[in-house]
């Protein structure tokens, strides 16, 4: 399957690419905005890069692509119209993208907290309600998709094991950024994730396991 990585330099993305590297059944294209993060991202067996900006076209970025893993964030220190920018209106023109050129399957990394915005902060709210409105967009679409949800992101190494639920009871805990890539390459292919969101964090199931009994 030949699979688009948007937000493939990010902190979770690079983890994507690592794995997709590594992999007999998946050919990674890392979408970028600047060509000299090629030269890194070749680092983790990455050959083909794309060239597009989420504020800017896309369309070109998903010509030949079977599946996307959208992976891409404005990051909590920009401000709320960044975020509208990229997690909203980019997933969206992504999403519209892919209808436009027959690719069929989207993994959107999406976040706790996205169905119910008033679950956070006030200073967060924007966030959730962006992740929200890309995910109601997809959820419409005509795309065969995955939602996935993580709670609070941590940069420690993956233990490859998780609790998963269309809703968990409790948030506490986090999960490695490491864990939510695998994640997210596990769903491109398994049937039981088609056409769900689920929330997830650190447990103690296997992945697949967990992933197949949702």
């Amino acid at each position: 399957m030949k699979v688009l990585v948007v937000g493939a330099n990010g902190g979770t993305g690079r983890h994507i690419l690592r794995m997709l590297g590594q992999s007999n059944d998946h050919q990674a294209v890392a979408m970028i905005r600047d060509i000299t993060q090629s030269a890194k991202l070749e680092e983790f067996g990455i050959s083909e890069t794309v060239l597009a900006d989420l504020e800017d076209e896309v369309d070109h970025a998903v010509e030949g692509c079977d599946a996307i893993l959208f992976a891409a964030g404005s990051g909590s220190k920009t401000g709320p119209e960044k975020t509208i920018t990229v997690d909203q209106e980019g997933a969206i023109k992504l999403i519209k993208a892919a209808e436009n050129h027959g690719v069929k399957r989207f993994v959107m990394l999406s976040t706790v907290g996205a169905d119910d915005p008033e679950y956070g902060s006030e200073s967060m709210r924007h966030y959730f309600e962006a992740k929200k409105k890309a995910d109601d967009v997809l959820r419409g679409s005509s795309l065969t998709y995955t939602i996935v949800r993580p709670g609070r992101l941590s940069y420690e190494a993956g233990i490859g094991k998780i609790r998963a639920a269309e809703k968990l009871d409790d948030y506490s805990g986090d999960i490695p950024r490491e864990d939510v890539a695998r994640v997210m390459i596990e769903s491109l292919t398994l049937e039981n994730t088609y056409g769900k969101a689920f929330e997830f964090l650190s447990g103690d199931n296997d992945i697949v396991k967990a992933l197949k009994s949702l």
